[in-house]
């Protein structure tokens, strides 16, 4: 870059269906053979192809990963389907650096924001286009898509925050959103 150049980003958004493309963005694709574990119907997993797509995320990382100050920011898709009753949904998790906060909202379709306290509470926040919602400290996270599209939600985290999967992994969310009588439903694990 020169003194007084007018350039073009490095990344472009495409607001049809919320890619990222340009440089450095980070594409991961999840199928459900490689999140299986997060549902408890295991016996309605094994009626499902473990090769279909459950949600992608495009990430735009323009700095180091862990650089204090930084920021990312990503696009989330989650495909409609359901596992039993329980709804298609991210694999979730808190930071590890565990005092960042993140930022989601809502683009297209409609779902749950699923979030659990240190303390195991587990609530969820309606997402749908034009929702917003701030993530605290300390907080897990996950997504569900309820509707019968793809749910595209943007992010915006600290570039220092990190991922804890273990804890989810390990622990789980004390709840879990499954379709009762046709609507979302929270229930205790």
């Amino acid at each position: 870059m020169k003194h007084l150049e007018i350039i073009r980003s490095p990344v472009e958004f495409n607001t049809d269906n919320i890619e990222l493309k340009g440089s450095p963005v980070v594409f991961l694709n999840r199928t459900l053979a490689e999140i299986i574990d997060i549902f408890l119907d295991q016996e309605a997993v094994k009626l499902i192809s473990p090769h279909t797509p459950v949600y992608t995320v495009h990430s735009w990382l323009p700095v180091k990963v862990g650089t204090s100050g930084g920021l990312f920011f990503g696009t989330s898709a989650i495909m409609p389907g359901k596992v039993g009753n329980e709804y298609f949904m991210t694999r979730g998790h808190f930071h590890e650096l565990a005092d960042r906060s993140e930022f989601y909202w809502g683009i297209q379709g409609r779902g749950v924001l699923i979030l659990m306290d240190r303390d195991r509470n587990t609530w969820g926040e309606a997402v749908y286009p034009g929702s917003l919602h701030y993530i605290g400290a300390e907080t897990a996270h996950r997504l569900a898509n309820t509707c019968e599209e793809n749910l595209l939600v943007g992010a915006c985290w600290p570039s220092d925050a990190g991922h804890n999967y273990d804890d989810i992994a390990i622990n789980g969310f004390s709840a879990r959103l499954v379709e009762i009588d046709g609507k979302p439903v929270l229930v205790p694990q």
